[in-house]
């Protein structure tokens, strides 16, 4: 059996990082570009451009979990460890399935020019600003709770390497 993820398993995980970082980047130094300027329009793509790539991502990462098996942690952890796991990884797939969707629909639904990669995307014929309004209220409420997982998830990862001194880490790092 092996004793690491599949290598796209990998790189998967670690594109997901980066582009994660880039989204919740943007998005908390938006500010620093006043609205109507080209750099705050650059932030806002690069924003809306990385939500997207991570949901296609996060796509791709649920059919490999399904086709590849997780290798072990050696030593074996306790059912706990393991039950708290599966809770996290179950949280943060949600979650960056969950909020690029909510994100991305509340732009087509503003019936307003947005666009991914420089590409105008599609709006709603029948702009539904109520509806928009609501999907950006949940997208902006859930989305703090991304850094409380991802700071769980990384605190864990460095838990099981440094404490408990078990392969946790080594399974996904390149």
């Amino acid at each position: 059996m092996t004793v690491k993820y599949a290598r796209p398993q990998i790189l998967f995980h670690w594109l997901t990082v980066v582009l994660v970082a880039v989204a919740y980047a943007t998005i908390e130094f938006r500010d620093l570009a006043e609205k109507g300027t080209w750099q705050r329009n650059a932030m806002m793509v690069t924003h809306f451009s990385a939500g997207f790539c991570v949901l296609v991502i996060m796509a791709i990462r649920l059919y490999l979990r399904a086709r590849h098996r997780t290798p072990p942690i050696q030593p074996a952890v306790q059912r706990w460890q393991t039950g708290l796991s599966h809770l996290v990884h179950t949280l943060l797939y949600a979650l960056f399935v969950v909020l690029p969707i909510l994100g991305l629909t509340s732009r087509y639904l503003r019936g307003k020019t947005w666009s991914l990669f420089g590409v105008a995307m599609p709006v709603a014929t029948t702009p539904d600003p109520a509806t928009a309004a609501m999907l950006i209220d949940w997208h902006e409420t859930l989305a703090p709770l991304g850094y409380w997982l991802i700071g769980l998830h990384a605190l864990a990862a460095l838990f099981h390497h440094y404490w408990l001194r078990d392969n946790t880490l080594r399974r996904i790092v390149p």
